[in-house]
């Protein structure tokens, strides 16, 4: 980066808009689709401006085609990219010359306020972790994921949708305390319903973890300031019964996946059928309308972008194979997220997380071993 822009990047964050820290290298498609997602972002919010991290030889074409004016985005220059391939280990002792770190280090300094990348999500966390640190008192940050759904919002939180394959009680309960606040930042809920995933909602089901879970969360319900519905199964994540869905990052990554493949696949089949012959075409286009808004109900574009909660500034994971359309929905979430003070937010709501924790720890009743169903007695 020459002085001029060094200079130029604190002036963006000095005035009264929000700054998007873009991590432009890491992604399936390259950054000509982060810069074409950026350009229709930008097109609709005004009040944002970006820095663009990764080599300038080869973004500064790239903003010009797209008719990006330099009073809108800044470009860091960052010579190196992290792999999708790259282990996170080996990331954190050679990240310091690439996007992801630039990207990450420009919000860790205050020149901006939220970070989005489409990279390596294990190297993102790792390096986000390292420079930007846990919240006080938060054990295994999260992922949270909007999910499409029959509520009013449109959509559900889930979380995690892939930090970490592992999660024991108390992270349970801390996510949902993490997810609660999202919901009510993102989503405007004042009250959430939070619901653990399970393989029923019989409460003698499920691992040993996530029956002391589903006591842990009921108990600080009333502190957490949010309405616990119980345990929830897999069919229950798009209804209305519920608004934020705690889990595992195993179990979350995989039912987002498929939760992705299957809007895919019912957008491609309805497709293939509907031209297949000429009655089923006009049938299609007497259906345009009805079929255009379930298309994008089910556009798993709209809602491509998982909040890293947990840490001490925002950071934004979009989906690495995301498009034009999908990065821009990315920074539309890191916007309004970073306009809204979330990360000071969120760090208030998990201050009191550890507490509300104990809290729940010391009401806990004793367990008896071997009882028929495993239950807490």
């Amino acid at each position: 980066m020459t002085p001029a822009r060094q200079e130029h990047v604190p002036e963006l964050a000095q005035a009264k808009t929000t700054v998007l820290s873009v991590d432009a290298m890491g992604g399936d498609k390259g950054p000509a689709t982060v810069v074409a997602g950026l350009a229709r972002f930008l097109a609709e919010y005004s009040q944002a401006r970006a820095i663009l991290h990764g080599p300038e030889a080869e973004l500064r074409p790239l903003l010009t085609r797209a008719k990006i004016s330099a009073d809108k985005v800044t470009i860091s220059d960052a010579p190196d990219t992290v792999k999708m391939t790259d282990k996170p280990s080996q990331v954190l002792r050679n990240a310091k010359s690439t996007s992801m770190w630039s990207a990450i280090e420009a919000v860790r300094d205050g020149k901006a306020d939220v970070v989005i990348s489409c990279g390596n999500t294990g190297a993102l966390m790792a390096l986000s972790m390292l420079r930007l640190r846990k919240a006080d008192g938060v054990n295994r940050p999260a992922i949270a994921c909007l999910w499409p759904s029959r509520n009013p919002s449109g959509f559900n939180v889930m979380l995690d949708a892939g930090a970490d394959i592992r999660a024991d009680a108390t992270d349970l309960l801390q996510y949902a305390l993490m997810g609660a606040s999202y919901a009510r930042n993102g989503l405007g809920l004042k009250r959430p319903r939070i619901g653990l995933l399970n393989v029923g909602v019989e409460e003698h089901k499920g691992r040993a973890e996530l029956k002391v879970a589903h006591d842990l969360i009921g108990r600080a319900a009333a502190k957490g300031d949010y309405d616990y519905v119980g345990f929830v199964e897999g069919g229950d994540m798009p209804s209305d019964r519920v608004d934020v869905i705690v889990t595992d990052g195993f179990t979350g990554n995989v039912a987002l996946k498929t939760g992705e493949g299957t809007a895919t696949l019912i957008s491609t089949v309805l497709r293939e059928e509907y031209n297949r012959t000429i009655f089923s075409r006009l049938a299609a286009l007497l259906a345009l309308g009805t079929l255009g808004r379930l298309r994008k109900r089910i556009d798993p574009r709209r809602v491509n972008g998982g909040v890293f909660l947990g840490l001490n500034k925002t950071v934004i994971k979009s989906h690495g194979g995301a498009d034009a359309t999908g990065i821009a929905a990315a920074l539309a979430l890191g916007f309004r997220l970073g306009s809204g003070g979330f990360s000071d937010k969120l760090a208030a709501r998990v201050a009191s997380a550890a507490a509300l924790a104990q809290d729940a720890h010391n009401e806990e009743p004793s367990t008896t071993e071997g009882s028929e169903d495993g239950r807490t007695k």
